[in-house]
């Protein structure tokens, strides 16, 4: 693992985000339960350790255990800006955006490049951009 990887704690929904995000930018899937770590703070079929790599985008998330604060998004964003091609951003753009909300529709900017945002539904916040 090299760089920064964000670290998700999601309420439940570890299992669906992750299968989500690799429906949407590939890699490989790991999912690991609180039942396989032998963990008693929560269900044994959730996620205690999920991660997206080998693709693009690397991912690591986990439902929240009882009594632990989930994702809350403020004041940043994910941002994938020349991180593929144009055709490909547009595509990850339309996918992140299905059962989200579009923040900023994906267009052509005054200086010439492209970018939009959506948060998905899974409450994170993306930018996406590219250099026409």
């Amino acid at each position: 693992m090299a760089g920064l990887v964000p670290y998700l704690y999601l309420p439940g929904t570890a299992r669906e985000a992750l299968t989500f995000y690799q429906g949407v930018f590939g890699g490989e899937l790991q999912l690991h339960t609180y039942k396989q770590f032998q963990r008693e703070d929560g269900p044994g079929e959730a996620i205690a350790h999920g991660e997206l790599g080998g693709g693009p985008v690397q991912l690591f998330a986990s439902d929240a255990a009882e009594g632990e604060p989930t994702l809350s998004m403020a004041g940043m964003h994910f941002s994938l800006l020349g991180t593929a091609d144009a055709a490909t951003l547009r595509i990850w753009f339309e996918q992140l955006s299905e059962g989200g909300t579009v923040m900023d529709p994906l267009q052509v900017r005054p200086w010439g490049d492209s970018d939009g945002q959506v948060v998905d539904r899974f409450g994170v916040h993306w930018l996406i951009g590219f250099q026409d």
